[in-house]
Formats: C-alpha cells, sequence, structure tokens
C-alpha cells in the first residue's frame, strides 16, 4: 500500500504524543485486565456501523473517516494516528481500499489487532464479478445465491486463517447486502477471538443484523423484480455499486469515472464513449454518488439526452450524516434503493419494520 506523504512528516509527532500521553496497545489484556471496554477503531463509515452494531455497549469505538469522506484519497490527522495508537483493534475494509492503513499502523505505534473484513466475503466470486461487470453488461450475469454468504461462522475465525488472495478485484463489497453480512461476520468473529469474555454478545448481536440484512436483501430484490429487465440499466458517478448491481441483475452502462478510484480523470474518448452507450441502453438518468460533484454528470447528461439525480443522490463510498435519512448501512441502503428505483418510475414498496428504518 501506498504511504500517504503526510504520514512520514507525522510519525515523529505522533509517537511523542503517545509517549507523554502514556498511550500504548496492548491487545487483549488491556481490552480485559481492569474491565475497560476494547478500544476499537474502523476505518469507513460503513465499518464503523458494523462494529457498533456488532459491539455494542462492550466496545469503546471510533470510526477515521466522517460522513461525506472517501477512503480513496484519506489522509489521517495527528488526532486519528493517536486514537488509533491507543486502540486495541483496527477494522479495516481490505480489498485495496483503504490504502492509507499500513503507513497510519506504522506512523501511530499501533500494536493491535487487525480485522480484515473483507477477508468474510469470497474473493473468488468477488474477482468474478468484477470481471464480469468490466464487460459492461449486467443482464448476463446470473443472479446467484451466494449460499455461502449466509452460513459465516461467528467464532471460528483464527490468526492463521486470514490469507485470502483478494488480489484486483473492485473494492466496494459493502454496497451487496450479502457482501455485508460475510464482513460482519467477520467481525464479530474476530471481536470474539479477541475479547472471550464478551464473545456470547458479540455472537448473538451479529445473529441479529445479519437477520436484518437477509430482510433487506429480500425487500430489494422484491422490488427491483417488478421492474421489466430492459429498464434496469444504470450509471454511477465511478464504479462504486458493481456487487449491488449484480446482486439484483441490474445492467451497468457505464460510470462518469472509468475507475474504482473516485480519484480518476476520464478522457474525451471515454466520456464520447459513455453518452454512446446511455443513448442505446435505454438509461433514464445518471446518479452521482453523494461524494462527487455532479458537474460532469449534468455534461454527459445533456449530451446524452437524460436527467442527472444527484441531490445528494446515492451514499455509496460514505454513509449521510445524522439527520440525512441515510446514517446507517440499513437506511443508506434503502434510500439508495428507493432513489434508483423512483427514477425508474417505479412503485417502492414499504420497508419492513425489522429494519427499523423509515
Amino acid at each position: 500500500m501506498n504511504v500517504p506523504t503526510r504520514l512520514t512528516a507525522l510519525a515523529l509527532g505522533a509517537s511523542l504524543a503517545l509517549a507523554l500521553a502514556g498511550c500504548s496497545s496492548s491487545g487483549q489484556a488491556s481490552a480485559t485486565a481492569d474491565g475497560d471496554r476494547l478500544k476499537v477503531v474502523a476505518t469507513t463509515t460503513q465499518l464503523t456501523d458494523f462494529a457498533a452494531q456488532v459491539g455494542g455497549d462492550d466496545i469503546e469505538l471510533t470510526g477515521l473517516l466522517q460522513p461525506g469522506g472517501s477512503a480513496h484519497h484519506f489522509d489521517p490527522s495527528p488526532a486519528d494516528l493517536l486514537t488509533l495508537g491507543s486502540a486495541d483493534v483496527l477494522i479495516v475494509n481490505g480489498a485495496g481500499l483503504d490504502e492509507f492503513v499500513d503507513g497510519a499502523i506504522e506512523s501511530s505505534g499501533f500494536n493491535g489487532t487487525v480485522i480484515d473484513a473483507s477477508e468474510g466475503i469470497d474473493p473468488e466470486l468477488a474477482k468474478q464479478i468484477t470481471r464480469e461487470g468490466e464487460g459492461g453488461d449486467a443482464h448476463e450475469h446470473a443472479h446467484e445465491s451466494n449460499a455461502d454468504e449466509h452460513d459465516h461462522d461467528h467464532g471460528d475465525h483464527e490468526e492463521g486463517d486470514h490469507d485470502h488472495d483478494h488480489g484486483d478485484l473492485n473494492p466496494h463489497l459493502w454496497t451487496s447486502p450479502r457482501f455485508a453480512e460475510g464482513m460482519v461476520s467477520m467481525i464479530a468473529g474476530d471481536l470474539a477471538r479477541v475479547d472471550p469474555d464478551h464473545a456470547d454478545d458479540y455472537t448473538s448481536r451479529a445473529d441479529a443484523y445479519v437477520a436484518q440484512l437477509r430482510d433487506l436483501d429480500a425487500w430489494i430484490s422484491a422490488q427491483y423484480e417488478r421492474v421489466p429487465e430492459p429498464e434496469r440499466v444504470l450509471v454511477t458517478g465511478h464504479d462504486s455499486m458493481r456487487y449491488y448491481l449484480h446482486d439484483y441483475d441490474i445492467a451497468f452502462a457505464g460510470s462518469l469515472l472509468p475507475s474504482f478510484d473516485d480519484n480518476a480523470e476520464p478522457s474525451a474518448a471515454e466520456i464520447d464513449a459513455l453518452v454512446d452507450a446511455i443513448k442505446h441502453s435505454g438509461v433514464k438518468a445518471i446518479f452521482v454518488e453523494s461524494s462527487l460533484s455532479p458537474k460532469l454528470a449534468q455534461t454527459v447528461a445533456n449530451e446524452a439526452g437524460v436527467q442527472v439525480i444527484d441531490a445528494d443522490s446515492l451514499y455509496v463510498d460514505s454513509l449521510g450524516p445524522t439527520g440525512s435519512g441515510a446514517d446507517t448501512y440499513l437506511a443508506a441502503t434503502v434510500h439508495n434503493t428507493r432513489v434508483i428505483l423512483e427514477a425508474w418510475g417505479a412503485t417502492v414498496d414499504p420497508v419492513p419494520a425489522e429494519l427499523g428504518v423509515q
């Protein structure tokens, strides 16, 4: 992974601050020896929410990224490094998303347990979906049951088991509620291993949250099944929803930024190709993630003769702020689904009460 430039400059200051504050990370022992809660740091807003659902009051949780932030260009502050240096557990997305992590660990002196949530999903399935999506036609993708993602054990992960090779795949794993289930299971299993005194609580909370994720998946599937296949075509700001599109058999016509990374710059030829794809694919609208500017989308939409849905339309790279109606993973995924379907002119069923989402 690449180490951000600022991290090297911050390393000495962060280390000195840690020493002066008497902060240290002593893993499981520090979390249980005197009854203190497990100190957990998570990188993205989605992982922070997952950790909160699983950890409850048994952990002291800090999220590094704030609502609206993107892991693609996050640069930890001295305060972030100080918090990380005193943590027992760091939860990362993995799969090449949070590339700042190695440098942050080195600069902060973190010496706890790293939980890579991406190890809770099947890497070969994720690679297959990534490769299929590069063809630009999600309707050729069978709606796979992903049954394996419904059978994760919350308590049997061992340190030596974390050796999956994810390779070059789209890192936006959480956009699939089925993959989210695997990530939650990974977090729960490792928290139980690090903090066995509360293992049953972590497992119980994870089971309850997984049940909600399955209800969410069933609700989303039912909504899209009523939309005629030729109308299930999407254009997004960047290539961030690959797994969501695969799960619900939605064709991917392309993205404004031709990359997993929201820092990418499209060429004139790529923009022309996207305009042509939009004109010939039946796309009704361009959806812009909340972390991106809608300016390029409007230019492409004007050329292609479609509308732009840009008012905080899709919360993908980040959850929304408090009061946005998208400040949890469940709420953000419901929000995204509603926005897409309503732009397509579809009627959306009420959300199951079990999800606790309005």
